[in-house]
């Protein structure tokens, strides 16, 4: 199935039923006074993260979703029947917007969790609701709410631990098929990632984390080169990044610094938030030069780079150093869990 992770749809929730306004007709009853019902509720319009779902597809070729009308109140003090609520499921991580105003109206970032889109309109008074003392025969009634209406914009940000991020031919693909289960498509020419992969990454037992591999970067992407930032929201969520270099490019006149630098910089144009997230410099392929070359270079990469981080010389193709650099980032996860969990104790205690 192809992958989509941008929508756009219209909701609209049901109009509330009109209260009725109706008196009680019996024989032998000369004066029976009020019996108009209430209006039914409109239905409203409901999202709900669901674990079973990983594309927004369903909402690429259908795009308004209305709700029924509440039932209208009737005589004999009969009230109108509510509308059923509709339920849109959506992958975990979507959020969603208001196209109008831009505000976030749900995050949808746990399974299960749900927000409310639309409401429906209230259900209308009937006359009932009118009598009293000096008024016994009212004929006062309310029509019914109208439902809310949104135009929203859905968009899916994947849940994973970790992103991988770099240029090109960088070796991202390489590096999911080799420390995962995951297989997506490798090639040796540029994006031939389309679209995010996700990867669990076992080292150990009840160790394990979530990478996810996004289409290459290349400068100028804030400018709509390449596949431009696209994918970049898909690294929101991530607790912590994995700056892929290719220390060895076929292209002579390639700098590595130049391009990874390059990186940073669209990263901040896109959002700098993003810059400042944990990041492991990882350089590969470096099954493609001399051990003693490889190490040269990469400590020569590491000091004009001004690399002050951890970083990993690896060769994703033939799974060497990858085994250090997955415990390593597993390290990490555990130890920055256990510290947000540190904080929440103390925020709690005082």
């Amino acid at each position: 199935m192809k992958f989509f992770d941008e929508a756009r749809i219209e909701v609209l929730a049901g109009k509330g039923g009109d209260g009725s306004a109706s008196f009680r007709r019996e024989k032998y009853v000369p004066r029976g006074g009020p019996d108009g019902g209430d209006g039914g509720r409109g239905g409203s319009i409901w999202g709900v993260a669901d674990l079973n779902i990983n594309t927004l597809v369903d909402y690429r070729y259908t795009r308004i979703f209305r709700a029924k009308p509440g039932e209208n109140g009737r005589g004999r003090d009969q009230f109108g029947h509510g509308a059923e609520d509709i339920i849109l499921r959506f992958p975990v991580g979507t959020v969603i917007k208001d196209m109008d105003t831009g505000e976030v109206i749900a995050d949808l970032a746990k399974d299960g969790q749900r927000a409310l889109l639309v409401a429906g309109g209230k259900g209308g008074l009937g006359n009932l609701n009118f009598k009293s003392s000096t008024n016994r025969a009212p004929r006062q009634f309310t029509p019914g709410g109208a439902g809310e209406e949104r135009k929203l914009e859905l968009e899916l940000r994947v849940i994973a631990d970790v992103g991988l991020l770099g240029m090109p031919n960088a070796g991202k693909s390489t590096l999911i098929r080799a420390i995962s289960a995951a297989r997506p498509k490798v090639a040796d020419y540029p994006f031939t990632t389309m679209h995010p992969n996700l990867g669990v990454v076992r080292v150990g037992e009840n160790r394990s984390f979530v990478v996810a591999d996004i289409p290459g970067l290349i400068e100028g992407a804030a400018e709509g080169a390449g596949l431009g930032h696209q994918f970049l929201r898909h690294l929101q969520r991530t607790h912590l990044l994995l700056h892929m270099v290719d220390l060895a490019p076929f292209d002579e006149n390639a700098d590595p610094v130049h391009d990874a630098k390059a990186i940073v910089a669209e990263l901040k144009k896109y959002d700098a938030a993003l810059v400042k997230k944990p990041r492991f410099l990882v350089l590969n392929k470096a099954d493609l030069l001399d051990p003693k070359e490889a190490e040269k270079r990469a400590k020569a990469f590491v000091k004009k780079f001004a690399w002050k981080g951890p970083w990993f010389l690896i060769s994703a193709m033939k799974a060497e150093g990858t085994s250090d650099l997955t415990f390593a980032v597993m390290d990490f996860l555990e130890g920055a869990k256990h510290s947000a969990a540190n904080t929440k104790v103390r925020k709690e205690a005082e």
